[in-house]
């Protein structure tokens, strides 16, 4: 029996960690966040990338450059 609730693992985690190496494997590429939109059903690349975190990573980059 799998107890992800014991290592605070869950089907979401897992899935959103799964777009973040697929897109770091990716060179961190457009054409990456493209097909994850597609996988994900999201309706659009900057959907996924806010879901993945990669916006709010840029945007504290922005901050952290000042």
């Amino acid at each position: 029996m799998f107890a992800s609730k014991s290592l605070g693992v869950s089907t979401h985690s897992l899935r959103k960690t799964f777009g973040r190496q697929v897109w770091s494997n990716n060179d961190e590429s457009n054409k990456a966040l493209l097909y994850l939109s597609g996988l994900f059903n999201h309706s659009s690349p900057a959907i996924t990338k806010r879901y993945l975190g990669i916006r709010q990573e840029e945007l504290d980059d922005i901050y952290m450059s000042l």
